[in-house]
C-alpha cells in the first residue's frame, strides 16, 4: 500500500470505480445488517458480528503461519510507518475461500476483483500510519499493478479479536476511529461517487499500547486480480 501522499495523476479507471461504487453502495443500502457511519466526506459501512468467535480463532492462527514484516510499495519492508507484520493466508483453504465468498456476496463484488485475504498481526508500539490503499499512477509500481487488475475501489477489514489498549483504525482526516471490535468488518470506498480516488479516506492503524491486534483485509480492484 503507498504511503500517505497525494496525487495530481490522470483518473485510471474512473468509469469502472464509478460503477462499482454505485453497485456495492445499493448491495449494502439494501442490507439490514449493514450499519452507514455517517460521514458526508467518504462512504464508509459496517456489519457487526460479521465473523464468530471461533473463525476469529481460527483465522489468527492462520495469520500466526505466515507472519512476516509488513511489506510497502515506496520502501523497505518493516519501514518505520508500517511496522506490523502480515501474510496472505492460503487462498486454497476451503475455510478462507467461505469467509472470501461471504464477504464479496455482502458487497456484490465478483471474487475474481479481489486480492487474496492478507492477515496482519500488531505487537505492542506496532502500527500503519496514514496511508491510502488506492494506487498512485504516478508511481514506478502503477505500471504493474495497472496489469494485475488496475486501481483499489474498496476496502474489507475485520477485526479478529480485542485490544486491551491501543490499536485503533482512525481516519484522520475525517477524524473518526474504530477500536477494535472481534467479528466486526469495516468496508470503505477508496473512492469518490465520480470515480476520483478520495483524499479523506486517508488512515492509519494507531499503536497498539498493550495486547496484540489481528486483522484481515480483502481489497477489490476495478477488474479481475492476477
Amino acid at each position: 500500500m503507498p504511503a500517505a501522499t497525494t496525487t495530481s495523476a490522470p483518473i485510471a479507471d474512473q468509469a469502472a470505480l464509478v460503477r462499482i461504487g454505485a453497485k456495492v453502495r445499493a448491495r449494502l443500502a439494501a442490507d439490514p445488517a449493514t450499519y452507514h457511519v455517517a460521514c458526508e466526506q467518504a462512504e464508509i459501512y459496517s456489519v457487526a458480528d460479521f465473523l464468530s468467535p471461533a473463525e476469529c480463532a481460527r483465522l489468527m492462527a492462520m495469520i500466526d503461519q505466515v507472519a512476516r514484516p509488513s511489506p510497502v510499495y515506496d520502501g523497505p519492508a518493516g519501514a518505520a510507518y508500517r511496522s506490523s507484520y502480515s501474510g496472505d493466508v492460503d487462498p486454497g483453504d476451503s475455510f478462507v475461500q467461505m469467509i472470501e465468498r461471504r464477504i464479496c456476496d455482502l458487497m456484490g463484488i465478483d471474487q475474481r476483483w479481489s486480492e487474496t485475504f492478507q492477515g496482519q498481526r500488531y505487537l505492542p508500539e506496532q502500527e500503519f500510519q496514514g496511508h491510502y490503499d488506492w494506487y498512485d499512477t504516478t508511481a514506478t509500481y502503477w505500471a504493474g499493478e495497472t496489469r494485475r487488475g488496475g486501481q483499489r475501489s474498496w476496502t474489507a477489514m475485520a477485526w479478529l479479536n480485542e485490544v486491551e489498549e491501543g490499536g485503533e483504525t482512525r481516519f484522520t482526516r475525517l477524524g473518526i476511529g474504530f477500536p477494535p471490535q472481534a467479528g466486526t468488518l469495516l468496508m470503505w470506498n477508496n473512492a469518490l461517487p465520480d470515480g476520483r480516488p478520495n483524499p479523506d479516506v486517508l488512515h492509519a492503524g494507531m499503536p497498539v499500547v498493550k495486547g496484540v491486534k489481528y486483522v484481515v483485509t480483502k481489497w477489490f480492484r476495478t477488474r479481475r486480480w492476477s
